[in-house]
């Protein structure tokens, strides 16, 4: 038997809003009107989707239904659930790796093919050394 209480539509809507899901609109422009359509882009690239029952109340969902709800669609635990709709904890969902020391592709790109910098080389530069390479290499100060 679970700690928690049966989960409502209710409850599912305020988890997709909390973590900051995307109500997703039909071709008109509208919700639809037998459910209501979440997304989440992941930091992976993967696109979540969710549907709940319109209107989202306060009406429970089954077991089988819900636990393929926090597998299939949420994918998150009970948990994680319970800790996002009662306290806002917003579940991990991994980070995308930080781009902001990134060799700029037009700078890789320059450095590469029209100086023949190895590209082994270039990829062991930071972005600030191969900034200044490629400077050097335009100014002609540098063979």
């Amino acid at each position: 038997m679970s700690r928690y209480p049966a989960p409502t539509r209710h409850d599912h809507q305020r988890f997709c809003e909390v973590e900051g899901w995307t109500l997703v609109r039909n071709a008109r422009g509208r919700t639809g009107t037998h459910h209501v359509t979440y997304e989440l882009t992941l930091p992976d690239g993967r696109i979540l989707r969710t549907r709940i029952s319109h209107p989202p109340d306060r009406s429970t969902y089954g077991r089988a239904l819900w636990s393929h709800v926090l597998t299939d669609q949420l994918q998150v635990d009970e948990d994680q659930f319970w800790a996002c709709v009662r306290d806002r904890v917003l579940p991990d969902r991994g980070q995308s790796a930080p781009r902001s020391n990134a060799i700029p592709a037009a700078v890789a790109h320059q450095l590469i093919v029209r100086f023949r910098v190895p590209e082994a080389e270039v990829a062991g530069m930071t972005k600030q050394e191969a900034i200044d390479r490629l400077a050097a290499l335009w100014a002609g100060t540098e063979e």
